[in-house]
């Protein structure tokens, strides 16, 4: 038989965003936070709720816990785990140790709670998978940034991102330290090699998009003789694909100021410095939401 409570919490969370205490305070543009708390909750609560809990569990145990990391990071995703164990418990008790953003050392204590033992239990798992997610990708983009501080390059994200989670892992990119480029294929016109094949040439590629009445076009090119064609055409933005820094610094040379350079492709931490240093105006990195490790955090309770 199914436990009556657990019934309750399997539905509770669905009406988060009346409930929650901390509406507002956490806002991404084209996101639905109380959307993905709560598909992401349904996902593990299924039909039957958090049988485990609610079997071992008293109804009326109360737990204080403390989330922790168990490494240096840079914290991401600590409200978006509040609201997690908001949704299933709206009077738990909440203290944000720190922001994110931070940065902190191995063994600093991020988030304090005090709630209902059943539903803090049921909400950690998708707590814990969303702040260690975020803050893997924020801290890999932190080491990007500070390997190129002081050159005057800026470290841009991508469109390399978990599909259903570009906004929380661009947000994840901010807090470590990068700039948003490109959240979708509606904000700049971006042509790669792909289109120039159709279209024939990078000049006949860009004249479109200019006809077509699009404000920034971002052109790829491999070849420093695609450069002039593209600036004559219109482009806004030359993405210098795959360049070695020989090459990024006589295309930077070329360009000489009139539209931003970006330079991209394998881009790694091992060779970002000296990227940098050839004059590009961006950089721009997959790896850093494609590839970023989860965060070792942890979440320890106890009874109240």
């Amino acid at each position: 038989m199914t436990d009556p409570q657990a019934a309750a919490d399997a539905t509770l969370f669905q009406d988060s965003r009346e409930n929650c205490e901390a509406k507002g305070e956490f806002v991404l543009d084209r996101f639905d936070l109380d959307g993905f708390v709560a598909a992401t909750l349904a996902e593990d609560l299924g039909a039957g709720g958090d049988i485990t809990s609610h079997a071992v569990i008293p109804a009326d145990a109360i737990f204080e816990g403390v989330m922790d990391s168990r490494e240096a990071i840079t914290v991401a995703g600590l409200p978006i785990a509040e609201a997690f164990f908001r949704a299933l418990d709206p009077d738990v008790a909440i203290e944000r140790l720190v922001e994110d953003g931070a940065r902190v050392a191995a063994g600093a204590d991020l988030l304090r709670l005090r709630g209902r033992a059943r539903a803090l239990l049921t909400a950690e798992r998708s707590a814990l998978n969303t702040v260690q997610h975020l803050s893997g990708i924020a801290t890999l983009t932190r080491s990007y940034v500070d390997a190129i501080a002081g050159t005057g390059a800026t470290l841009l994200d991508t469109r390399k991102t978990l599909p259903g989670l570009r906004m929380l892992e661009k947000y994840a990119t901010r807090m470590g330290g990068a700039t948003n480029h490109r959240m979708g294929l509606w904000d700049a016109a971006m042509i790669k090699d792909n289109h120039v094949a159709v279209a024939g040439s990078v000049g006949e590629a860009v004249r479109r998009a200019v006809a077509a009445g699009i404000e920034r076009i971002i052109v790829e090119v491999d070849r420093l003789d695609q450069i002039a064609p593209a600036l004559d055409a219109g482009a806004t933005h030359l993405l210098l694909d795959n360049m070695m820094p020989e090459m990024l610094r006589e295309a930077v040379m070329r360009i000489d100021g009139r539209v931003p350079s970006e330079a991209s492709g394998g881009v790694r931490l091992e060779t970002i410095g000296a990227i940098a240093q050839t004059g590009v105006s961006f950089i721009s990195v997959g790896r850093i939401t494609q590839s970023a490790p989860a965060a070792d955090i942890g979440l320890d309770f106890g009874a109240a």
